[in-house]
Protein backbone atom coordinates (compact mmCIF):
# COMPACT_ATOMS: atom_id res chain seq x y z
CA UNK A 1 0.00 0.00 0.00
CA UNK A 2 1.07 3.65 -0.86
CA UNK A 3 2.08 6.18 1.27
CA UNK A 4 -0.71 8.76 2.92
CA UNK A 5 0.35 11.81 2.61
CA UNK A 6 -2.86 12.91 4.47
CA UNK A 7 -1.58 11.18 7.52
CA UNK A 8 1.95 11.90 7.48
CA UNK A 9 0.67 15.33 7.62
CA UNK A 10 -1.26 14.83 10.49
CA UNK A 11 -4.64 16.57 8.01
CA UNK A 12 -7.76 15.87 6.88
CA UNK A 13 -8.63 15.09 3.41
CA UNK A 14 -10.26 18.43 2.80
CA UNK A 15 -7.53 20.45 4.87
CA UNK A 16 -6.69 23.96 2.60
CA UNK A 17 -3.31 25.14 1.37
CA UNK A 18 -3.10 27.13 4.28
CA UNK A 19 -3.50 24.05 6.76
CA UNK A 20 -0.95 21.47 4.43
CA UNK A 21 1.90 24.57 5.01
CA UNK A 22 0.95 24.89 8.64
CA UNK A 23 1.45 21.07 9.20
CA UNK A 24 4.69 21.12 6.90
CA UNK A 25 6.44 24.10 8.62
CA UNK A 26 5.63 22.46 12.14
CA UNK A 27 6.95 18.94 11.32
CA UNK A 28 9.46 20.63 9.28
CA UNK A 29 11.59 22.23 12.13
CA UNK A 30 10.58 19.32 14.43
CA UNK A 31 12.13 16.64 12.32
CA UNK A 32 14.73 18.59 10.36
CA UNK A 33 17.99 16.16 10.10
CA UNK A 34 20.34 19.22 11.59
CA UNK A 35 18.31 19.14 14.79
CA UNK A 36 18.89 15.23 15.35
CA UNK A 37 22.69 14.96 14.23
CA UNK A 38 23.70 13.34 17.76
CA UNK A 39 20.91 12.07 18.23
CA UNK A 40 19.96 8.30 18.20
CA UNK A 41 17.26 9.16 16.24
CA UNK A 42 19.07 10.53 13.55
CA UNK A 43 17.96 8.05 10.82
CA UNK A 44 14.01 8.04 11.73
CA UNK A 45 14.27 11.95 11.68
CA UNK A 46 15.76 11.86 8.21
CA UNK A 47 13.06 9.47 6.85
CA UNK A 48 10.28 11.44 8.32
CA UNK A 49 11.87 14.88 7.15
CA UNK A 50 12.11 13.31 3.67
CA UNK A 51 8.11 11.91 3.48
CA UNK A 52 6.84 14.95 5.03
CA UNK A 53 8.68 16.89 2.23
CA UNK A 54 7.24 14.75 -0.23
CA UNK A 55 3.38 14.59 1.16
CA UNK A 56 3.78 18.45 1.14
CA UNK A 57 4.76 18.69 -2.58
CA UNK A 58 2.69 16.47 -3.71
CA UNK A 59 -0.27 17.85 -1.80
CA UNK A 60 0.04 21.35 -2.13
CA UNK A 61 -0.09 20.80 -6.10
CA UNK A 62 -3.77 20.99 -7.07
CA UNK A 63 -2.94 18.34 -10.19
CA UNK A 64 -0.66 16.02 -8.15
CA UNK A 65 -3.25 16.26 -5.62
CA UNK A 66 -6.03 15.33 -7.56
CA UNK A 67 -4.03 12.58 -9.32
CA UNK A 68 -3.12 11.16 -6.37
CA UNK A 69 -6.40 11.27 -4.22
CA UNK A 70 -7.87 9.12 -7.51
CA UNK A 71 -4.91 7.20 -7.92
CA UNK A 72 -2.79 7.16 -4.59
CA UNK A 73 1.37 7.16 -4.26
CA UNK A 74 1.54 4.58 -7.18
CA UNK A 75 -0.34 6.24 -9.82
CA UNK A 76 1.13 9.75 -8.92
CA UNK A 77 4.85 8.89 -9.27
CA UNK A 78 3.78 6.28 -12.18
CA UNK A 79 3.32 8.87 -14.53
CA UNK A 80 0.11 7.95 -16.41
CA UNK A 81 -2.59 6.58 -13.92
CA UNK A 82 -3.17 2.86 -13.37
CA UNK A 83 -4.70 1.24 -16.83
CA UNK A 84 -3.81 4.05 -19.25
CA UNK A 85 -5.51 6.85 -19.67
CA UNK A 86 -4.23 9.84 -21.38
CA UNK A 87 -0.49 10.51 -22.08
CA UNK A 88 1.70 12.85 -21.76
CA UNK A 89 2.61 12.49 -18.07
CA UNK A 90 2.33 14.92 -15.35
CA UNK A 91 4.27 17.92 -15.10
CA UNK A 92 7.50 17.24 -13.81
CA UNK A 93 8.63 20.75 -12.14
CA UNK A 94 9.51 20.96 -8.48
CA UNK A 95 6.91 22.44 -6.18
CA UNK A 96 4.67 24.75 -5.90
CA UNK A 97 4.96 28.33 -4.43
CA UNK A 98 9.10 27.71 -4.56
CA UNK A 99 12.28 27.39 -7.11
CA UNK A 100 11.02 23.80 -8.90
CA UNK A 101 13.01 23.87 -12.42
CA UNK A 102 10.40 22.60 -15.03
CA UNK A 103 12.09 19.68 -17.33
CA UNK A 104 11.21 18.26 -20.88
CA UNK A 105 13.62 15.43 -22.41
CA UNK A 106 15.07 14.79 -25.77
CA UNK A 107 17.47 12.28 -27.11
CA UNK A 108 19.66 13.08 -29.91
CA UNK A 109 18.57 16.55 -30.30
CA UNK A 110 16.31 19.12 -29.98
CA UNK A 111 12.45 17.80 -30.36
CA UNK A 112 13.34 14.22 -30.89
CA UNK A 113 10.49 13.46 -28.75
CA UNK A 114 10.35 12.19 -25.27
CA UNK A 115 8.40 13.81 -22.40
CA UNK A 116 9.44 13.93 -17.82
CA UNK A 117 6.86 11.95 -16.63
CA UNK A 118 5.61 10.93 -12.77
CA UNK A 119 6.27 12.48 -10.14
CA UNK A 120 9.59 12.68 -8.82
CA UNK A 121 9.99 14.53 -5.37
CA UNK A 122 12.24 17.19 -5.07
CA UNK A 123 15.33 17.49 -2.84
CA UNK A 124 13.41 18.03 0.64
CA UNK A 125 16.06 20.84 1.50
CA UNK A 126 15.04 22.51 -1.56
CA UNK A 127 11.83 22.68 -0.29
CA UNK A 128 12.36 23.70 3.07
CA UNK A 129 14.45 26.68 1.80
CA UNK A 130 11.61 28.28 0.17
CA UNK A 131 9.74 28.37 2.69
CA UNK A 132 12.07 28.80 5.84
CA UNK A 133 14.11 31.30 3.36
CA UNK A 134 17.38 28.94 3.64
CA UNK A 135 18.43 26.62 5.75
CA UNK A 136 17.99 26.74 9.62
CA UNK A 137 19.58 30.25 9.76
CA UNK A 138 17.05 31.17 12.66
CA UNK A 139 17.72 28.55 14.67
CA UNK A 140 20.99 27.73 16.97
CA UNK A 141 23.78 25.54 17.20
CA UNK A 142 23.04 24.95 13.23
CA UNK A 143 25.54 25.02 10.54
CA UNK A 144 27.94 23.75 7.85
CA UNK A 145 27.28 24.51 3.74
CA UNK A 146 27.66 22.43 0.50
CA UNK A 147 30.82 22.24 -1.86
CA UNK A 148 30.36 22.56 -5.36
CA UNK A 149 32.88 20.73 -7.46
CA UNK A 150 33.22 18.52 -10.43
CA UNK A 151 30.44 18.02 -13.13
CA UNK A 152 29.80 14.24 -12.65
CA UNK A 153 30.65 11.77 -9.79
CA UNK A 154 29.91 7.67 -10.61
CA UNK A 155 29.42 5.30 -7.66
CA UNK A 156 32.47 4.09 -8.00
CA UNK A 157 34.45 6.64 -6.72
CA UNK A 158 34.78 6.53 -3.33
CA UNK A 159 38.07 9.25 -3.29
CA UNK A 160 35.72 12.52 -3.33
CA UNK A 161 38.47 14.51 -3.47
CA UNK A 162 39.89 13.11 -6.75
CA UNK A 163 36.84 14.41 -8.43
CA UNK A 164 37.75 17.86 -7.20
CA UNK A 165 35.43 18.12 -4.38
CA UNK A 166 32.30 16.91 -5.68
CA UNK A 167 30.00 16.12 -2.64
CA UNK A 168 30.00 18.32 0.28
CA UNK A 169 32.01 20.25 1.42
CA UNK A 170 33.63 21.92 4.80
CA UNK A 171 31.28 25.28 4.39
CA UNK A 172 31.50 27.94 7.40
CA UNK A 173 29.38 26.75 10.40
CA UNK A 174 28.07 29.29 12.66
CA UNK A 175 25.24 29.98 15.21
CA UNK A 176 22.00 32.53 14.85
CA UNK A 177 21.65 33.89 12.23
CA UNK A 178 24.75 34.20 10.60
CA UNK A 179 24.83 30.39 9.35
CA UNK A 180 25.63 30.45 6.06
CA UNK A 181 22.63 29.57 3.78
CA UNK A 182 22.66 25.75 1.77
CA UNK A 183 23.11 26.60 -1.79
CA UNK A 184 20.39 24.82 -3.19
CA UNK A 185 19.75 21.81 -5.89
CA UNK A 186 17.32 19.99 -7.71
CA UNK A 187 17.65 16.00 -8.23
CA UNK A 188 16.09 14.54 -11.28
CA UNK A 189 16.40 11.11 -12.25
CA UNK A 190 17.54 10.32 -15.46
CA UNK A 191 16.42 7.06 -16.95
CA UNK A 192 18.84 5.13 -19.40
CA UNK A 193 18.19 2.39 -21.23
CA UNK A 194 21.11 -1.04 -20.99
CA UNK A 195 21.83 -0.28 -24.18
CA UNK A 196 22.33 3.95 -23.65
CA UNK A 197 24.35 2.71 -20.82
CA UNK A 198 26.31 -0.16 -23.27
CA UNK A 199 26.93 2.32 -25.82
CA UNK A 200 27.01 5.52 -24.39
CA UNK A 201 24.72 8.50 -25.93
CA UNK A 202 24.05 11.88 -26.15
CA UNK A 203 20.64 13.38 -24.52
CA UNK A 204 19.43 16.80 -24.45
CA UNK A 205 17.72 18.33 -21.63
CA UNK A 206 15.53 21.50 -22.10
CA UNK A 207 15.44 23.27 -18.91
CA UNK A 208 12.64 26.47 -17.94
CA UNK A 209 15.02 28.50 -15.88
CA UNK A 210 13.19 30.73 -13.58
CA UNK A 211 15.24 33.94 -12.16
CA UNK A 212 13.99 36.92 -9.26
CA UNK A 213 15.21 40.17 -9.89
CA UNK A 214 16.32 42.98 -7.20
CA UNK A 215 12.25 44.32 -7.64
CA UNK A 216 10.70 40.88 -6.97
CA UNK A 217 10.10 40.07 -10.63
CA UNK A 218 10.27 36.70 -12.01
CA UNK A 219 11.51 36.52 -15.85
CA UNK A 220 11.66 32.53 -17.11
CA UNK A 221 14.32 31.81 -19.81
CA UNK A 222 15.17 28.31 -21.58
CA UNK A 223 18.32 26.59 -22.14
CA UNK A 224 18.99 22.65 -23.59
CA UNK A 225 21.85 20.94 -21.06
CA UNK A 226 23.49 18.36 -22.94
CA UNK A 227 24.69 14.70 -21.08
CA UNK A 228 27.22 13.19 -22.58
CA UNK A 229 26.38 9.31 -21.45
CA UNK A 230 29.97 7.30 -21.12
CA UNK A 231 29.64 3.76 -21.95
CA UNK A 232 29.86 2.24 -18.84
CA UNK A 233 28.09 4.60 -16.45
CA UNK A 234 26.15 2.98 -13.60
CA UNK A 235 22.85 3.86 -12.02
CA UNK A 236 23.76 5.99 -9.42
CA UNK A 237 26.14 7.98 -11.38
CA UNK A 238 25.22 12.08 -10.90
CA UNK A 239 25.57 14.50 -13.32
CA UNK A 240 25.75 18.10 -12.07
CA UNK A 241 25.16 21.66 -13.93
CA UNK A 242 26.22 24.15 -11.47
CA UNK A 243 23.99 27.51 -10.85
CA UNK A 244 21.66 26.07 -13.74
CA UNK A 245 18.72 25.97 -11.81
CA UNK A 246 15.84 28.85 -10.74
CA UNK A 247 17.03 31.45 -9.03
CA UNK A 248 14.84 32.96 -6.46
CA UNK A 249 16.95 35.49 -4.49
CA UNK A 250 19.23 33.30 -2.43
CA UNK A 251 21.84 32.42 -5.35
CA UNK A 252 21.12 29.80 -7.97
CA UNK A 253 20.30 26.61 -7.78
CA UNK A 254 22.31 23.43 -9.24
CA UNK A 255 20.77 21.05 -11.04
CA UNK A 256 21.72 16.91 -10.56
CA UNK A 257 20.84 14.21 -12.43
CA UNK A 258 20.71 11.12 -11.36
CA UNK A 259 21.04 7.46 -13.45
CA UNK A 260 18.79 4.85 -13.09
CA UNK A 261 19.11 2.05 -15.44
CA UNK A 262 15.48 0.94 -17.11
CA UNK A 263 14.83 -2.51 -16.41
CA UNK A 264 15.68 -4.94 -19.47
CA UNK A 265 13.74 -7.27 -21.01
CA UNK A 266 17.35 -9.72 -21.78
CA UNK A 267 19.94 -8.74 -19.79
CA UNK A 268 20.51 -7.90 -16.25
CA UNK A 269 23.22 -6.07 -14.90
CA UNK A 270 24.91 -6.66 -11.80
CA UNK A 271 28.83 -4.55 -11.82
CA UNK A 272 30.07 -4.99 -14.88
CA UNK A 273 29.14 -8.13 -15.57
CA UNK A 274 25.67 -8.82 -17.62
CA UNK A 275 23.36 -12.00 -17.11
CA UNK A 276 21.20 -13.88 -19.39
CA UNK A 277 18.98 -16.74 -18.91
CA UNK A 278 18.73 -19.13 -21.57
CA UNK A 279 15.89 -22.48 -21.73
CA UNK A 280 17.06 -25.81 -23.47
CA UNK A 281 14.83 -28.40 -24.76
CA UNK A 282 16.48 -31.90 -23.01
CA UNK A 283 17.05 -32.74 -26.57
CA UNK A 284 19.81 -29.89 -26.52
CA UNK A 285 20.61 -30.30 -23.18
CA UNK A 286 21.77 -34.11 -23.59
CA UNK A 287 22.76 -33.40 -27.19
CA UNK A 288 23.52 -30.21 -27.88
CA UNK A 289 22.46 -26.78 -28.91
CA UNK A 290 23.42 -23.47 -31.04
CA UNK A 291 21.42 -20.62 -30.30
CA UNK A 292 21.98 -17.17 -32.00
CA UNK A 293 21.81 -14.06 -28.96
CA UNK A 294 21.56 -10.67 -29.81
CA UNK A 295 23.82 -8.49 -27.62
CA UNK A 296 23.54 -4.82 -26.73
CA UNK A 297 26.03 -3.55 -28.83
CA UNK A 298 23.04 -4.94 -31.80
CA UNK A 299 25.77 -7.61 -32.80
CA UNK A 300 24.60 -11.13 -32.85
CA UNK A 301 26.46 -14.17 -31.66
CA UNK A 302 26.02 -17.98 -31.46
CA UNK A 303 26.20 -19.85 -28.04
CA UNK A 304 26.92 -23.58 -28.68
CA UNK A 305 27.58 -26.19 -26.82
CA UNK A 306 28.01 -30.02 -28.11
CA UNK A 307 30.86 -31.31 -26.22
CA UNK A 308 28.72 -32.32 -22.44
CA UNK A 309 25.40 -32.26 -21.02
CA UNK A 310 24.34 -29.21 -19.73
CA UNK A 311 22.78 -29.63 -16.17
CA UNK A 312 20.15 -27.35 -15.15
CA UNK A 313 20.98 -24.19 -13.54
CA UNK A 314 24.27 -24.67 -15.02
CA UNK A 315 26.39 -20.97 -16.03
CA UNK A 316 28.79 -20.55 -18.90
CA UNK A 317 30.89 -17.57 -18.72
CA UNK A 318 32.04 -15.37 -21.61
CA UNK A 319 34.92 -12.83 -20.71
CA UNK A 320 34.80 -9.21 -22.38
CA UNK A 321 31.19 -9.35 -23.38
CA UNK A 322 29.43 -7.64 -20.74
CA UNK A 323 29.59 -3.46 -20.30
CA UNK A 324 32.26 -1.53 -20.51
CA UNK A 325 34.36 -0.76 -17.41
CA UNK A 326 35.01 2.96 -16.46
CA UNK A 327 38.08 2.24 -15.11
CA UNK A 328 39.91 0.00 -17.63
CA UNK A 329 38.72 1.82 -21.14
CA UNK A 330 38.45 -1.37 -23.78
CA UNK A 331 37.73 -4.04 -21.43
CA UNK A 332 33.82 -4.95 -20.46
CA UNK A 333 32.90 -7.38 -17.63
CA UNK A 334 31.55 -10.89 -18.59
CA UNK A 335 28.71 -12.16 -20.39
CA UNK A 336 26.66 -15.02 -17.37
CA UNK A 337 24.40 -17.70 -19.15
CA UNK A 338 22.61 -19.48 -16.49
CA UNK A 339 20.50 -22.35 -18.16
CA UNK A 340 17.26 -23.99 -17.37
CA UNK A 341 15.91 -26.76 -19.29
CA UNK A 342 12.58 -27.65 -19.82
CA UNK A 343 11.22 -31.23 -19.50
CA UNK A 344 8.80 -32.67 -21.25
CA UNK A 345 5.36 -32.88 -19.56
CA UNK A 346 4.95 -36.78 -20.73
CA UNK A 347 6.27 -39.61 -22.66
CA UNK A 348 5.27 -42.39 -24.52
CA UNK A 349 6.06 -45.84 -23.93
CA UNK A 350 7.96 -45.92 -27.35
CA UNK A 351 10.18 -42.79 -26.27
CA UNK A 352 10.98 -44.12 -22.44
CA UNK A 353 12.06 -47.41 -24.18
CA UNK A 354 14.09 -45.21 -26.37
CA UNK A 355 15.65 -43.16 -23.31
CA UNK A 356 16.47 -46.31 -21.51
CA UNK A 357 17.89 -48.13 -24.24
CA UNK A 358 19.90 -45.18 -24.99
CA UNK A 359 21.23 -44.49 -21.54
CA UNK A 360 21.79 -48.38 -20.24
CA UNK A 361 24.56 -48.46 -22.96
Amino acid sequence: MGKDYYAILGVKKDASDEELKKAYRKLALKWHPDRHKEDKDKDVAEKKFKDISEAYEALSDKQKRQIYDQYGEEGLKSGAPPGGGAGGGFPGGGFPGGGGTTFSFTSGGPGAGGGFGGFHPSNPEDIFSQLFGGGLGGLSGMGGGRGRGAQFMDVDDSNMGGLGGFGFGGGAGGHGNNISRRPQEVTRPLALSLEDLYKGCTKKLKVTRRVRDAGGSISTSEKVLQIDVKPGWKAGTKIRFNKEGDDMGHGAQDIVFVVEEKPHSVFKREGDDLKVEMTLTLDEALCGFKKPLQLLSGKSIFVSNSNSVVQPGQTSRMPNYGMPNTKQPGRNGALIITYHVKFPATLSLSQKEKIHEALSE
